[in-house]
C-alpha cells in the first residue's frame, strides 16, 4: 500500500522543520561561543595591567555575559567581586572573634580590623552605585573622582585591618592574613581596571 501524498509531504516538511531547528541551534551555539570567546580574550587582555593579573582573570572570567567587551561592565563587575569576597570575609572573622580559641590579645586588633571591612564594605558599596549611574552622565568627573576616592580608601582600610596583626604572631594573624591579602589584591585590581576604564573614557 502507497503511502498518500499528502503523508509524504507532511513528513518532508517536518524533516525540514527538524533540520531548520538543529541548524538554528548550531548557529546561536557558535555565536555564544564567538562572544564568550572574545570576552575571556578581552578579559585576560585588561587583567595584564593590573597588578595581580592571574587573580584578576580567574576571579572575572566566569562572568564573561555579563562583561562582553565593555572596560566599563569590566570594572564594575571586578568592584562587586571584591565587594562580595570582602562580606563573606568579614562573616568568617567575625565567627573567628568569637571562637574559644581567640587570645584575649588578639581580641582588640579583631575588632579594629572589623570596623575597618564594614568601612571598606560601604565605601565599595557606593562606589558600586556610582559605576551604576556613570555611562554617559554628565557628572562623569565628578562620579569617577568618588568612585576611585572610596576605593582608595576600601584598600587603605583592608591594609589597616592587617597591619593590626603585624605584631601578633599565631594562627589567628595567618587565618586573617590570608583572608585579607586576597581582598586586599581583588581590590586594587578593580581599582587598576577602574582607573583603566577612566583612561579609555577620556
Amino acid at each position: 500500500m502507497e503511502a498518500s501524498p499528502m503523508k509524504i509531504t507532511s513528513a518532508k516538511a517536518f524533516l525540514l522543520l527538524i533540520i531548520s531547528f538543529s541548524f538554528c541551534i548550531n548557529l546561536g551555539l557558535a555565536i555564544n561561543y564567538g562572544a564568550k570567546k572574545e570576552s575571556t580574550e578581552f578579559i585576560k587582555t585588561s587583567c595584564s595591567t593590573t597588578t595581580y593579573p592571574s587573580l584578576c582573570f580567574t576571579s572575572l572570567s566566569s562572568h564573561t555575559s555579563a562583561i562582553q567587551t565593555s572596560s566599563r561592565l569590566l570594572a564594575q563587575t571586578a568592584l562587586s567581586v571584591a565587594l562580595n569576597h570582602i562580606v563573606l570575609t568579614s562573616a568568617a572573622l567575625l565567627s573567628l572573634s568569637k571562637a574559644p580559641s581567640m587570645k584575649p590579645k588578639e581580641v582588640g586588633p579583631m575588632k579594629d580590623c572589623l570596623e575597618e571591612l564594614t568601612d571598606s564594605i560601604d565605601e565599595l558599596k557606593r562606589s558600586m552605585g556610582e559605576m551604576s549611574q556613570i555611562n554617559g552622565s554628565p557628572k562623569y568627573g565628578l562620579l569617577m573622582s568618588d568612585i576611585q576616592t572610596w576605593v582608595s580608601a576600601a584598600l587603605t582600610d583592608e591594609d589597616t585591618c592587617m597591619d593590626g596583626f603585624a605584631a601578633k604572631p599565631g594562627n589567628t594573624k595567618n587565618v586573617v592574613g590570608g583572608r585579607i591579602l586576597n581582598v586586599v589584591h581583588l581590590t586594587s585590581n578593580a581599582l587598576s581596571l577602574i582607573n583603566n576604564y577612566n583612561s579609555l573614557h577620556k
